[in-house]
């Protein structure tokens, strides 16, 4: 078939397939861009009008059927939503919209590089979101940031809002300023979270590191969103062999961005200071093994159950090799819809007696 159409053929479709997928994008945000700026207009007015009459609730709603009228058509004008477009007019009084079309955010050690908040990136319901969820304003503008950077999903911005991200991200023990590059330190730190929470994978009390292991690899996809991006999963018990001896890694990853292997230790202990020697030991050998050309020396992340602060950065302070210490959050109880499901101690002792004949 392609033969028949002639050599240029696949690629000329697969450009003309990107050039509609960008008029598509491109038409899109402009739409999103007209709407928010209509949003902010209205929330404006209603803002001004409280300020200057004091308007109350019921001329809100009384605004929100009049507009309803005219425009029967035209979805979200709601008495609450038209509190939230006052609202949105107040978190942004001079709505700061990027110029020359789409926004254009320089990367630089992962921070965005702009004067404004790419506000238009973001939909309705990402803003309702932030609004809803994050009160200070530095705190917002970092999730719009990384909202935007990175494509999240309204889902997903939930998801790491609710599991309080901007606390949390590069906040692991490391010894990364020792170990990488000046311009590299910084990133890497940001690319990694202190705790990790897994609280999608439910373990016991007297669980073993291979209960771990098995409900990370059992719940990869999830695992990769916590991760963050550029994470992808090369393996578990990655297999490597040394003078004559096998070595196995719990978990192997490799980052796209950094362009490094990722070696996580699992620990279902307290962290202790021979983690780090072992963790050197795997780095050194994978650097050896599995580093290509065009690759950065792996790092390595051990992922305890507590740990030791001081503890750690001592553990870490003379290692040759780009290591951190982080805990993790897992399920250690019986979700609330399976506790529903199970019968009560009484309703066990009851049937027990009455099978025993007591």
């Amino acid at each position: 078939m392609s033969s028949k159409l002639g050599k240029g053929y696949g690629p000329m479709l697969k450009e003309l397939k990107e050039k509609i997928r960008q008029a598509r994008l491109r038409a899109s945000l402009a739409v999103n861009k007209e709407l928010l700026q209509v949003y902010w207009e209205i929330g404006r007015s209603i803002s001004e009008q409280e300020l200057l009459k004091g308007w109350g609730a019921k001329t809100v709603e009384r605004l929100a059927r009049d507009l309803r009228l005219e425009f029967n058509d035209m979805r979200g004008i709601s008495p609450r939503n038209l509190r939230y477009m006052r609202d949105f007019t107040r978190a942004y009084p001079h709505f700061p919209f990027l110029q020359g079309g789409l926004a254009k955010l320089k990367r630089s050690e992962d921070k965005f590089e702009n004067s404004q908040i790419p506000l238009t990136e973001l939909t309705w319901y990402h803003h309702i979101t932030l609004l809803d969820k994050v009160k200070d304003p530095e705190t917002r503008r970092f999730y719009i940031q990384k909202a935007v950077g990175y494509r999240w999903t309204r889902d997903m911005l939930v998801h790491q809002i609710e599991s309080g991200l901007h606390k949390r991200q590069g906040a692991l023990t490391h010894n990364f300023k020792k170990t990488l590059p000046d311009y590299q330190s910084e990133l890497t730190q940001q690319l990694f979270k202190d705790p990790y929470h897994l609280d999608f994978i439910m373990i016991k009390d007297l669980a073993k590191e291979r209960d771990l292991e098995n409900g990370i690899t059992t719940h990869i996809a999830k695992v990769l969103i916590e991760l963050g991006e550029g994470f992808a999963f090369m393996g578990r018990q990655y297999r490597l062999e040394v003078g004559g001896q096998e070595y196995f890694l719990d978990l192997l990853f490799y980052h796209t961005r950094l362009r490094r292997h990722i070696v996580i230790d699992l620990k279902i202990s307290d962290f202790v200071p021979e983690y780090a020697g072992k963790m050197n030991f795997y780095l050194g050998i994978v650097d050896d093994k599995l580093k290509g050309r065009h690759d950065e020396a792996s790092i390595g992340l051990i992922l305890c159950k507590t740990k030791n602060k001081i503890v750690a950065e001592y553990a870490l302070r003379d290692t040759g090799k780009p290591i951190g210490v982080a805990e993790y959050r897992v399920n250690e109880r019986l979700p609330e819809n399976i506790k529903l499901d199970l019968p009560s101690s009484e309703v066990i002792e009851q049937k027990l007696g009455t099978f025993l004949g007591l």
